[in-house]
């Protein structure tokens, strides 16, 4: 009969064990496919993330949202036409400057911001064209330029860049735009891809731009 007890709790043991694993098993299957359910996600957490497919997700996802923040911001206007009024100085604000400075690459900084991206955040507009965000002319010509990348006016007089705005989309030989401090407010133009000096990418890390 003891014999008979040590095999019945042999076997209890057993058994226990099995069912433990396999309930860990059902825990993991959860847990991952919890994980897969988030990868569409495009929150800042995403971004963290070093596989490089899901950060050209991500990024896809950021580029969209940047875009329809910038459009909602259309016809935003200085109060009187000297670089003020509530919502300019809050684009300016966020890049560190006040009432009377020029915004157009605060606005696009500011717009970057709300999507909890950290760059670019500098109201100085050439700031937002190094050598190693910009498109080659070779990268452009293919098409390469997408909805939330950066575009450069250049001004012979300053002999710098001194104009910036979002690219909404591309059409054709135009790009289609929304930009901040012209003709003082917040506005979409579109502007003939030969008019532009430069283009900038702060978004794909390792697609081929640097």
């Amino acid at each position: 009969m003891a014999k008979m007890r040590y095999l019945f709790f042999g076997f209890l043991s057993v058994a226990v064990l099995f069912l433990g694993g396999a309930g860990n098993a059902a825990i993991a299957d959860k847990e991952q496919s919890g994980s897969y359910a988030e990868l569409p996600s495009t929150s800042p957490g995403l971004e963290q993330v070093d596989d490089p497919s899901v950060k050209r997700y991500a990024s896809s996802g950021v580029r969209e949202r940047i875009v329809d923040i910038a459009v909602h911001e259309i016809g935003v206007q200085e109060a009187t036409g000297n670089n003020d009024g509530k919502r300019v100085e809050e684009y300016l604000a966020y890049t560190g400057l006040g009432k009377g400075d020029a915004w157009c690459a605060a606005f696009v900084s500011w717009c970057y911001g709300q999507t909890g991206l950290a760059v670019p955040r500098n109201a100085w507009s050439p700031a937002l064209f190094p050598m190693a965000r910009r498109y080659t002319a070779q990268q452009i010509r293919q098409g390469t330029v997408r909805q939330a990348d950066l575009f450069a006016i250049y001004s012979p007089n300053l002999q710098r860049i001194n104009h910036v705005g979002i690219v909404r989309k591309k059409e054709g030989s135009w790009i289609l735009t929304v930009e901040g401090n012209s003709a003082d407010q917040v506005l979409s133009k579109r502007r003939p891809l030969i008019t532009i000096y430069a283009f900038s990418n702060w978004l794909d890390c390792g697609e081929g731009i640097w």
